[in-house]
């Protein structure tokens, strides 16, 4: 069976999630809306050294993404679609070096090659990831890469595995910083115990100057950037960012077992699946690991404790994860002719059924809440649950069937949810009038933390000023004719202006564009927030 023909079927239905996700939803503020933004003024400057985030260095995070979605944009043209399918391409991408990945590790294998790329492909964390403009997925890619290329150098391939290795450890770095270290050393590190017979010193030698090699590819943008940034930007890609965030990461932001409980979520439906349960254990049973299943753990079991212990957590950091998880569950079940999807499909049933009784009674609450929902995407999820537990008895049909309703339910919620997502999400309609004002002449200012949100969907061509307790009142008197945006929650604050310019829903709160005249008479100038958003 050819590598594609064995990708097809999940790259289809990565690729119709994707399509599904461009038109039922916008780019999601304020991280879609802010990486985009960011790479649209790069855009604008010319400058593929120091990224700006409205019109200031920004040094959060690598150039990878941005550098990107401008050679998209270049190809193609300025346009939403181009960075929303970046991470769909990377999957693809990531798919086939789990491909590659699996027939490096169980030679001859097709079967565990072909259920590694369905389990991945309808893997609740890869499917959301693929549709979001982030650097998980590219990382992702990096991470397979370099994980090729340990496993050609432990085949007897030293010079061009180390090579490879040092390119996604180079790369990886300038796509999200140092963590591809964190994903890569474990199993290049724990070799003796998945490859005995290794040249130890030749292996730790070359390992070493992989990890030299990749510091190098990075320092070739680093270094330049470095200069034409000046100080402040330079001890922060070198060294402030790094430091501060293992710093702050340790500030107890979340509980060492936060990960746990989430589990069973973002590898639904497979972790649910008692199909891959019983394969574990009569594997554990009759041979135990073979060198495949000892690579993926100790890829996989390290770094997952280190984010554990790490406390400042987030979901898609566990990105980079899914395919050892695809690779070791598709080895698990590959030999599985038939399995009962009852469990899953049954927890499918109800979710449609769910959404099913909420579009039929509608969903009470105040004006652009969700009062309305279509009736046919629940319609279908049932039926789809339907198909899969008919399919699961029929000879290798279950992880298609699986798979496919898996990922079919995932995309109906795209357009369960498109409505009020563009209504909830959407900050076109502020941005377009932002940029009029601009075009005006007149200076505009966002109060509080200000994420770039607005620079993108209204193609801005001139910063936001962040309006602060520090200087509101210095720029107030300096634009007494200017524009300011506010955000506030109507449920709670008993502030509403009555007068503004436009209105708009802004993640659960409401967004205004007033005039400095009429910010003082409805009197959310009284306090100025820290932030509007979450940080970074």
């Amino acid at each position: 069976m050819s590598l594609l023909r064995t990708a097809a079927g999940p790259a289809g239905l990565l690729l119709l999630i994707a399509l599904a996700a461009l038109v039922s939803r916008p780019l999601m503020p304020i991280d879609e809306t802010r990486y985009v933004g960011v790479a649209w003024e790069m855009w604008l400057s010319g400058d593929h050294l120091v990224m700006l985030k409205n019109g200031e260095p920004y040094s959060h995070k690598p150039p990878m993404l941005f550098w990107l979605i401008n050679l998209g944009w270049n190809l193609f043209g300025v346009n939403e679609a181009w960075p929303r399918l970046v991470s769909l391409l990377a999957s693809w991408g990531g798919m086939l070096l789990t491909a590659a990945l699996a027939r490096r590790l169980w030679p001859g294998d097709v079967r565990s090659e072909a259920a590694a790329l369905w389990i991945l492909a309808s893997t609740g964390l890869w499917m959301l990831s693929s549709t979001l403009v982030m650097f998980d997925v590219p990382l992702a890619v990096c991470v397979l890469t370099g994980l090729l290329g340990i496993l050609k150098a432990s085949d007897g391939a030293m010079l061009r595995g180390f090579l490879l290795l040092a390119l996604a450890i180079g790369l990886g770095v300038l796509t999200k910083g140092p963590v591809v270290l964190l994903h890569l050393l474990p199993p290049a590190l724990l070799a003796p115990w998945w490859r005995p017979g290794l040249a130890w010193r030749r292996w730790y030698g070359g390992l070493g100057l992989a990890v030299l090699g990749g510091a190098l590819l990075a320092l070739a943008w680093a270094v330049p950037a470095g200069i034409r940034g000046g100080e402040a930007y330079r001890h922060a890609i070198f060294w402030g960012q790094t430091a501060n965030r293992m710093v702050k990461s340790f500030a107890h932001q979340r509980p060492l077992w936060w990960y746990l409980p989430l589990l069973p979520a973002l590898l639904f439906p497979w972790l649910l699946s008692p199909a891959l349960w019983r394969a574990a254990l009569d594997l554990r049973r009759q041979s135990g690991f073979d060198s495949g299943l000892r690579f993926c753990l100790c890829w996989a079991s390290p770094v997952f404790v280190a984010f554990s212990f790490i406390s400042g957590k987030q979901v898609h950091y566990l990105v980079p994860l899914m395919p050892a998880f695809a690779l070791a569950a598709g080895r698990l079940t590959a030999r599985i002719e038939r399995a009962s999807l009852a469990v899953p499909a049954g927890l499918f049933a109800v979710a449609g059924a769910a959404m099913s009784f909420f579009a039929l009674a509608g969903m009470p609450g105040k004006p652009g809440a969700w009062e309305a929902v279509p009736l046919w995407p629940g319609l279908l999820v049932m039926l789809l649950a339907a198909l899969a537990f008919w399919q699961g008895g029929r000879p290798q049909r279950w992880m298609p069937a699986l798979a496919g309703l898996s990922a079919g339910s995932y995309l109906l919620l795209h357009l369960y949810i498109a409505d009020h997502a563009f209504a909830r999400f959407t900050v076109e309609p502020l941005a377009a009038a932002v940029r009029h004002w601009q075009e005006q002449g007149a200076a505009v200012a966002n109060l509080g933390r200000y994420h770039d949100q607005f620079q993108f969907p209204g193609r801005l061509r001139q910063p936001v000023t962040e309006l602060t307790a520090a200087n509101v009142t210095p720029w107030l008197t300096q634009h007494p004719d200017g524009i300011v945006v506010a955000y506030l929650d109507t449920r709670r604050d008993k502030i509403e202006p009555r007068e503004f310019l436009a209105r708009q829903p802004f993640r659960g709160k409401q967004a205004y564009l007033m005039t400095v005249d009429q910010a003082r008479a409805s009197g959310v100038l009284g306090s100025i927030p820290a932030s509007n958003q979450d940080e970074e």
